[in-house]
């Protein structure tokens, strides 16, 4: 039964609703369809499932780009409606006929949607009975080629009866010998193309046959000769190069390898430091980027050059009275062009396949039937709404505004704790550092936490980023609890007032579940205000993999009803992918989550902000 039906404008105004079903939704279903799947660029998508409280919905929903309309059926998701497609678009119909911007009640509408739900129902229940009256004939035909493959002897009974069996020739090969139709040279049944049955020859199907046993013979023959020459054939031992050792004769060994910063009691270490320190300059993160504006005809370029075949039979005048009169409609077929040419751009920017198909489905369905402007190209409408729709992804949709949680947890007298995790080899530490530094220019007080207790060298090196910055660190060594050091850590830090507390973890791939178990462990034991995943921006389609996967096993594996999930990103290697940006779209697309830092450099103030409207031109260039 369908549980709500509701139209409303993109603006949010809602004009009608079925007043005969109010059936009281659990949750709220259709605030979250337009938050997480409308708003997100994610309307090419068939339907929508949001789970509640003792309820499962699916929702559906339809458009009139042309005239801004959105209509949207909930129903219970064990139910399987097949009307609600063909209602949908009868309803779109019949009340975009009698829609009016001015008018905001539709209470005569009433009538219209039970006749046209009582149609909709119908022509289900006709479906439903036409598909009943279909099997039992579908069935009598089937059980009628098993007969008739059942009563031949031939080659044909064999080809039948594998074919009823899906090609299975074990078994096959097993009725046969239960129903005794097959004597002692029944191995020989296992080639069934050889022409043989029941070590009879069949004449019917054996006029273009050929002894495949004389051919397994001359191949194994052949194969032999080559082994043959190739054993004869040795190589030339000339031609073996050994690696020699380099010998350095005109320059001296080096006496000094090791040219970490010298720590004693003196404190010449720290002498050090705070030269480094004072030669970092200021952090990148509390710079403004300067976009320099270039022309953006290279998309529109490219889309007339895919479309000069269609621009050929369409003629010279046509084209030109459509550009300066205006197409009626968008159709799915005028966009798809320009549509191609995005999804290929898109994709040799590092976008994923997946995440650039979608984003292209829900654009062409926001364009569908809209009117297109005078002296207004399809590709140039097209690129407009893409580029839309990338600013709308990008933009976080709450304040990532770490600097005010800082001191909002600071009045409350706790430290403010962010976790990093990733798969190995991102840069966890380095870019931890880089943060560190970061708030250290803002007069935060920060803590490290060493909690990778897995990889060699992990804690030697969060200490090294420790002493250079002159910022505590709290370490209890190797093969420890990551979960039971990070509480200690933040209980230290409670009482030494530090302001935040940064925790490194183990790098783990997205497959491994007992370090992915331990993760939850360490999120669900402490709490943490911000979990930051870390990602290579040099990843294309296994970003989706890592993240998604990331995501899926932490509400798995998680002890509490509602899990903590990845809350931000961190992009590293940004200054190596050149315009490859589209792991960035990638990444928030698949989580929600928002990009908060970019790491772009070795140094410590190589951390800088994403810019929205650079990655956007970036990708559409």
């Amino acid at each position: 039964m369908l549980e709500q039906l509701l139209i409303f404008t993109r603006g949010g105004l809602i004009l009608w609703t079925c007043k005969e079903l109010g059936n009281a939704l659990k949750g709220s279903p259709i605030d979250t369809l337009i938050r997480s799947c409308l708003l997100e660029e994610r309307s090419g998508a068939a339907s929508y499932s949001y789970d509640a409280p003792g309820a499962s919905y699916t929702l559906k929903w339809t458009f009139h780009n042309e005239l801004g309309l959105v209509f949207v059926a909930v129903y219970q998701r064990i139910l399987h409606l097949l009307y609600v497609d063909e209602l949908l678009a009868m309803v779109r119909r019949e009340f975009s006929e009698i829609y009016d911007p001015k008018r905001t009640v539709y209470n005569d509408f009433n009538e219209t949607f039970r006749q046209l739900r009582r149609e909709a129902e119908a022509r289900a229940e006709e479906l439903k009975e036409s598909k009943q009256t279909d099997k039992p004939v579908n069935n009598k035909k089937k059980q009628g080629l098993v007969q008739k493959a059942g009563s031949d002897k031939g080659s044909k009974k064999s080809e039948g009866s594998l074919a009823t069996d899906g090609g299975d020739g074990d078994k096959a090969k097993g009725r046969k010998l239960e129903n005794g139709h097959s004597n002692g040279n029944h191995v020989e049944m296992e080639e069934p193309r050889a022409g043989v049955v029941n070590g009879k020859e069949n004449t019917s199907s054996n006029i273009s046959a050929f002894d495949v046993s004389k051919l397994q013979k001359r191949t194994k023959g052949v194969k032999k000769t080559d082994t043959v020459v190739n054993k004869g054939s040795k190589p030339d031992p000339k031609k073996k190069a050994t690696k020699k050792n380099r010998v350095w004769d005109d320059a001296p060994p080096e006496e000094k390898l090791d040219f970490t910063d010298p720590v004693d009691g003196n404190g010449s270490g720290n002498d050090n430091i705070e030269v480094v320190a004072a030669n970092q300059g200021e952090s990148m993160m509390d710079i403004e980027e300067i976009i320099c504006s270039d022309s953006e005809g290279e998309v529109d370029d490219n889309v007339q050059k895919d479309s000069k075949p269609e621009a050929k039979k369409k003629g010279w005048f046509s084209s030109m009275f459509q550009s300066i009169a205006g197409k009626a409609n968008l159709e799915k077929e005028d966009l798809e062009p320009a549509l191609k040419a995005l999804k290929d751009g898109l994709m040799t920017k590092n976008v994923a396949e997946e995440i650039a198909e979608k984003l292209c489905e829900s654009v062409a369905a926001s364009l569908e039937g809209k009117k297109l402007a005078s002296f207004t190209r399809v590709s140039s409408t097209v690129r407009a709404a893409m580029e839309d729709a990338l600013v709308r992804i990008l933009t976080p949709r709450r304040s990532i505004d770490i600097l005010r949680d800082v001191h909002a947890a600071k009045e409350q007298r706790k430290p403010y704790v962010v976790v990093f995790v990733g798969v190995n080899g991102v840069g966890k530490s380095t870019n931890l550092a880089k943060v560190a530094y970061w708030l250290l220019q803002h007069n935060v007080s920060v803590m490290m936490a060493a909690c990778d207790t897995f990889r060699s060298g992990a804690v030697e090196q969060l200490r090294t980023h420790a002493r250079r910055l002159q910022i505590p660190i709290f370490e209890k060594g190797y093969e420890k609890d990551p979960a039971i050091v990070a509480k200690e850590a933040i209980q230290e830090a409670t009482r030494n007032g530090s302001d935040v507390v940064l925790v490194d973890t183990a790098g783990r791939m997205q497959d491994n579940e007992p370090l992915m178990r331990a993760l939850s462990k360490l999120i669900y034991l402490n709490n943490p205000d911000l979990v930051l995943f870390v990602g290579e921006a040099l990843v294309g389609n296994d970003a989706v993999d890592q993240l998604s996967k990331f995501n899926q096993k932490l509400a798995d594996l998680s002890t509490s009803p509602t899990p903590r999930l990845i809350d931000g990103i961190l992009l590293t290697k940004f200054d190596t992918i050149d315009d490859k940006v589209g792991a960035a779209l990638s990444m928030v697309y698949i989580s929600g989550a928002p990009v908060m830092f970019v790491g772009c450099g070795q140094s410590y103030t190589d951390l800088k902000k994403l810019n929205v409207k650079s990655i956007v031109k970036t990708l559409l260039k």
